[in-house]
């Protein structure tokens, strides 16, 4: 009976160390990215990025159709190469920085939709505000490193309306439309690491 416990005890620490090692990534911030886009006086565009972020990635499944990711966003990293548009941005025009100083995200599925096209929809959260949200992801491949790590990568893209989220701040122009857009396009490009077995 005692020899049964111990086999039993061993066989479900192998496991959770098998399940651990196959789910267990790391994000290489150096090169990963979450950038966004918006509409300026209708006929350009605006590019910015968060410099400040974590991703967290766990899947078991080799085909990552069971994968789950959460991220975390501060606010204050906000970055578009213009000092004064990146203060408007965390006032309570837009971000409120202060009071919302995260934006953050939840996947609830995982959905394998073609050779290495997924749709990830989860619940993101702006100024408290949560909303069902999908992204279309790439899965770009995976490569032993020269370290000998295991590195993943990937490229998720969504669109969502800042009006939804409370960013409110606007002013239309002569011609017609707004000077800034309502629909931000959101781009995530992730590079995933995990330790040799």
């Amino acid at each position: 009976m005692k020899r049964f416990i111990l086999f039993f005890a061993l066989t479900i620490l192998s496991v959770g160390s098998l399940m651990a090692q196959k789910s267990g990534w790391t994000l290489d911030k150096a090169h990963s990215s979450i950038g966004f886009s918006v509409r300026h006086m209708v006929i350009s565009e605006v590019t910015g990025n968060f410099k400040d972020f974590d991703i967290t990635f766990t899947s078991v499944k080799d085909d990552y159709s069971d994968a789950a990711v959460e991220a975390t966003i501060k606010v204050a990293s906000i970055n578009t190469d213009n000092e004064r548009r990146d203060g408007h941005l965390k006032t309570d025009d837009f971000f409120n920085a202060e009071k919302f100083p995260q934006i953050k995200f939840r996947s609830t599925s995982f959905e394998k939709v073609g050779e290495n096209k997924y749709k990830i929809t989860g619940d993101l959260t702006i100024r408290d505000v949560t909303k069902k949200v999908t992204f279309d992801a790439t899965y770009n491949g995976t490569i032993k490193a020269p370290w000998g790590a295991t590195v993943s990568s990937w490229k998720a893209t969504s669109s969502v309306n800042r009006f939804d989220y409370g960013l409110k701040w606007n002013k239309a122009i002569e011609t017609g439309g707004l000077i800034a857009g309502d629909i931000v396009t959101i781009t995530l490009n992730l590079e995933l690491n995990k330790p040799s077995a």
